[in-house]
Protein backbone atom coordinates (compact mmCIF):
# COMPACT_ATOMS: atom_id res chain seq x y z
CA UNK A 1 0.00 0.00 0.00
CA UNK A 2 1.60 3.48 -0.69
CA UNK A 3 2.49 5.37 1.88
CA UNK A 4 -0.09 8.66 2.96
CA UNK A 5 1.94 11.80 2.97
CA UNK A 6 1.74 14.13 5.68
CA UNK A 7 -1.64 16.23 4.39
CA UNK A 8 -3.26 12.98 3.52
CA UNK A 9 -2.07 11.30 7.09
CA UNK A 10 -3.67 14.47 9.09
CA UNK A 11 -7.00 14.13 6.96
CA UNK A 12 -7.18 10.52 8.31
CA UNK A 13 -6.90 11.61 11.76
CA UNK A 14 -9.48 14.27 11.73
CA UNK A 15 -11.88 11.91 9.96
CA UNK A 16 -11.27 9.24 12.49
CA UNK A 17 -11.36 12.12 15.62
CA UNK A 18 -14.82 13.37 13.75
CA UNK A 19 -16.16 9.74 13.65
CA UNK A 20 -15.20 9.33 17.26
CA UNK A 21 -17.26 12.09 18.31
CA UNK A 22 -20.09 12.00 15.99
CA UNK A 23 -20.18 8.32 14.62
CA UNK A 24 -23.06 7.62 17.00
CA UNK A 25 -25.17 10.65 16.05
CA UNK A 26 -24.68 9.85 12.19
CA UNK A 27 -25.86 6.37 12.63
CA UNK A 28 -28.84 6.97 14.16
CA UNK A 29 -29.71 9.56 11.53
CA UNK A 30 -29.47 7.86 9.02
CA UNK A 31 -31.50 4.60 10.81
CA UNK A 32 -34.27 7.54 11.80
CA UNK A 33 -34.24 8.53 8.12
CA UNK A 34 -34.57 5.05 6.85
CA UNK A 35 -37.46 4.63 9.56
CA UNK A 36 -39.27 7.80 8.53
CA UNK A 37 -38.88 7.03 4.84
CA UNK A 38 -40.30 2.98 5.37
CA UNK A 39 -43.04 4.72 7.46
CA UNK A 40 -44.25 7.16 5.11
CA UNK A 41 -44.59 4.09 2.65
CA UNK A 42 -46.21 1.90 4.57
CA UNK A 43 -48.68 5.23 5.63
CA UNK A 44 -48.78 5.73 1.68
CA UNK A 45 -49.39 2.08 0.75
CA UNK A 46 -52.37 1.99 3.36
CA UNK A 47 -54.03 5.19 2.47
CA UNK A 48 -54.12 3.87 -1.12
CA UNK A 49 -55.82 0.88 0.29
CA UNK A 50 -58.43 2.71 1.88
CA UNK A 51 -59.34 5.12 -0.84
CA UNK A 52 -59.74 2.19 -3.47
CA UNK A 53 -61.67 0.12 -0.91
CA UNK A 54 -63.84 2.91 0.11
CA UNK A 55 -64.39 3.96 -3.44
CA UNK A 56 -66.06 0.72 -4.14
CA UNK A 57 -68.29 0.99 -1.49
CA UNK A 58 -69.15 4.69 -2.40
CA UNK A 59 -70.10 3.14 -5.75
CA UNK A 60 -72.39 0.42 -4.22
CA UNK A 61 -73.88 2.75 -2.07
CA UNK A 62 -74.82 5.44 -5.11
CA UNK A 63 -76.32 1.80 -6.79
CA UNK A 64 -78.58 1.09 -4.07
CA UNK A 65 -79.99 4.61 -3.49
CA UNK A 66 -80.38 4.86 -7.64
CA UNK A 67 -82.74 1.42 -6.88
CA UNK A 68 -84.08 3.04 -3.21
CA UNK A 69 -82.56 -0.37 -1.54
CA UNK A 70 -83.02 1.59 1.95
CA UNK A 71 -81.56 -1.17 4.09
CA UNK A 72 -78.27 -1.80 1.68
CA UNK A 73 -78.08 2.06 1.85
CA UNK A 74 -77.79 2.24 5.61
CA UNK A 75 -75.78 -0.82 5.89
CA UNK A 76 -73.04 0.97 3.44
CA UNK A 77 -73.31 4.25 4.92
CA UNK A 78 -72.76 2.70 8.12
CA UNK A 79 -69.65 0.97 6.51
CA UNK A 80 -68.33 4.20 5.13
CA UNK A 81 -68.00 5.81 8.43
CA UNK A 82 -66.93 3.67 10.82
CA UNK A 83 -64.51 1.76 8.52
CA UNK A 84 -63.19 4.46 5.99
CA UNK A 85 -64.41 7.56 7.76
CA UNK A 86 -61.14 9.92 7.20
CA UNK A 87 -61.78 9.10 3.39
CA UNK A 88 -63.29 12.05 0.93
CA UNK A 89 -65.57 8.83 -0.37
CA UNK A 90 -67.16 8.93 3.02
CA UNK A 91 -68.02 12.39 3.43
CA UNK A 92 -69.41 12.31 -0.04
CA UNK A 93 -71.26 9.05 0.81
CA UNK A 94 -72.94 10.33 3.81
CA UNK A 95 -73.83 13.87 1.97
CA UNK A 96 -75.80 11.43 -1.01
CA UNK A 97 -77.07 9.60 1.68
CA UNK A 98 -78.69 12.53 3.75
CA UNK A 99 -79.72 13.65 0.51
CA UNK A 100 -81.80 10.56 -0.28
CA UNK A 101 -83.03 10.43 3.29
CA UNK A 102 -84.86 13.45 2.40
CA UNK A 103 -86.06 12.57 -0.41
CA UNK A 104 -87.69 9.53 1.28
CA UNK A 105 -89.08 12.13 3.86
CA UNK A 106 -86.54 11.16 6.43
CA UNK A 107 -85.23 14.40 8.06
CA UNK A 108 -84.02 12.79 11.35
CA UNK A 109 -81.33 10.38 9.89
CA UNK A 110 -80.96 13.45 7.06
CA UNK A 111 -80.05 15.37 9.98
CA UNK A 112 -77.96 13.58 11.90
CA UNK A 113 -75.91 12.14 8.66
CA UNK A 114 -74.97 16.04 7.85
CA UNK A 115 -74.46 16.63 11.35
CA UNK A 116 -71.21 13.81 10.72
CA UNK A 117 -70.07 15.46 7.81
CA UNK A 118 -70.05 19.28 9.39
CA UNK A 119 -67.63 17.12 11.89
CA UNK A 120 -65.70 14.40 9.93
CA UNK A 121 -65.72 16.51 6.47
CA UNK A 122 -63.17 18.22 4.90
CA UNK A 123 -63.44 21.88 3.45
CA UNK A 124 -65.82 21.81 1.04
CA UNK A 125 -67.54 18.69 2.31
CA UNK A 126 -68.21 19.97 5.93
CA UNK A 127 -69.40 23.34 4.44
CA UNK A 128 -71.85 21.93 1.86
CA UNK A 129 -72.85 19.43 5.30
CA UNK A 130 -73.31 22.95 6.92
CA UNK A 131 -75.51 24.54 3.85
CA UNK A 132 -78.04 21.51 3.53
CA UNK A 133 -78.29 20.92 7.75
CA UNK A 134 -79.24 25.09 7.75
CA UNK A 135 -81.82 24.78 5.07
CA UNK A 136 -83.41 21.42 6.84
CA UNK A 137 -83.18 23.45 10.00
CA UNK A 138 -85.38 26.29 8.03
CA UNK A 139 -87.81 23.71 7.69
CA UNK A 140 -88.17 23.40 10.64
CA UNK A 141 -88.72 26.60 12.19
CA UNK A 142 -85.40 26.36 13.65
CA UNK A 143 -84.21 29.53 12.97
CA UNK A 144 -81.37 30.15 15.29
CA UNK A 145 -79.78 26.82 14.86
CA UNK A 146 -79.72 27.46 11.00
CA UNK A 147 -77.95 30.57 11.67
CA UNK A 148 -75.65 29.37 13.87
CA UNK A 149 -74.51 27.18 11.20
CA UNK A 150 -74.59 29.73 8.39
CA UNK A 151 -72.16 32.19 10.79
CA UNK A 152 -69.42 29.56 10.27
CA UNK A 153 -67.51 31.18 7.34
CA UNK A 154 -67.42 28.42 4.66
CA UNK A 155 -64.68 28.99 1.82
CA UNK A 156 -65.54 31.46 -1.10
CA UNK A 157 -66.58 29.57 -3.55
CA UNK A 158 -70.03 28.83 -1.36
CA UNK A 159 -69.98 32.05 0.60
CA UNK A 160 -73.06 33.43 -1.46
CA UNK A 161 -75.13 30.46 -1.25
CA UNK A 162 -74.49 30.88 2.68
CA UNK A 163 -75.56 34.71 2.42
CA UNK A 164 -78.60 33.70 0.34
CA UNK A 165 -80.15 31.23 2.73
CA UNK A 166 -79.01 33.51 5.49
CA UNK A 167 -81.12 35.63 4.10
CA UNK A 168 -83.87 33.31 3.47
CA UNK A 169 -83.93 32.40 7.62
CA UNK A 170 -84.10 35.86 8.62
CA UNK A 171 -87.02 36.60 6.18
CA UNK A 172 -88.84 33.79 7.98
CA UNK A 173 -88.08 35.17 10.86
CA UNK A 174 -89.75 38.73 10.11
CA UNK A 175 -86.45 40.45 10.14
CA UNK A 176 -86.82 42.01 6.55
CA UNK A 177 -83.67 44.52 7.31
CA UNK A 178 -81.49 41.58 8.48
CA UNK A 179 -82.74 39.42 5.12
CA UNK A 180 -82.41 42.19 2.67
CA UNK A 181 -78.54 43.20 3.87
CA UNK A 182 -78.07 38.94 3.66
CA UNK A 183 -79.42 39.16 0.18
CA UNK A 184 -77.96 42.02 -0.69
CA UNK A 185 -74.51 40.37 0.24
CA UNK A 186 -75.23 37.32 -1.59
CA UNK A 187 -76.09 39.12 -4.64
CA UNK A 188 -72.74 41.42 -4.34
CA UNK A 189 -70.61 38.13 -4.06
CA UNK A 190 -71.92 36.68 -7.08
CA UNK A 191 -71.07 39.93 -9.13
CA UNK A 192 -68.20 40.35 -8.16
CA UNK A 193 -67.22 36.47 -8.92
CA UNK A 194 -68.67 37.22 -12.44
CA UNK A 195 -66.38 39.80 -12.94
CA UNK A 196 -63.74 37.33 -12.42
CA UNK A 197 -65.00 34.02 -14.73
CA UNK A 198 -67.26 33.70 -17.32
CA UNK A 199 -71.28 33.84 -16.25
CA UNK A 200 -72.88 31.01 -16.22
CA UNK A 201 -76.94 30.55 -16.76
CA UNK A 202 -77.25 29.21 -13.04
CA UNK A 203 -75.39 32.04 -11.76
CA UNK A 204 -77.50 34.37 -13.83
CA UNK A 205 -80.76 32.92 -12.51
CA UNK A 206 -79.87 33.55 -9.19
CA UNK A 207 -78.75 36.92 -9.15
CA UNK A 208 -82.31 37.26 -11.17
CA UNK A 209 -83.93 35.65 -8.25
CA UNK A 210 -82.28 37.84 -5.12
CA UNK A 211 -82.92 40.68 -7.19
CA UNK A 212 -86.62 39.59 -6.66
CA UNK A 213 -85.94 39.28 -3.43
CA UNK A 214 -84.67 42.28 -2.56
CA UNK A 215 -87.12 44.27 -4.37
CA UNK A 216 -89.91 42.66 -2.89
CA UNK A 217 -88.74 44.22 0.78
CA UNK A 218 -88.86 47.55 -1.21
CA UNK A 219 -84.78 47.25 -1.71
CA UNK A 220 -83.27 49.67 -4.40
CA UNK A 221 -81.29 47.97 -6.72
CA UNK A 222 -77.29 47.31 -5.93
Amino acid sequence: MAAYDLQEQEQIENLKAWWKQYGNLAIGCVCAAAIAVAGWTTWSGYQTRQDAQSGEIYAALQQAIRQNEEIQVRSLTGELTDKFGNTSYAALGVLIAARHAVGAGDAKTAKAQLAWAIEHGKDEFADIARLRLAGLLLDENEHDEAIKLLDHPPAPAFAASYAELKGDVFFAKNDAKAARAAWQEAKTLLENNEGKTSASTETSITLMLLQQKIDALGGAAA
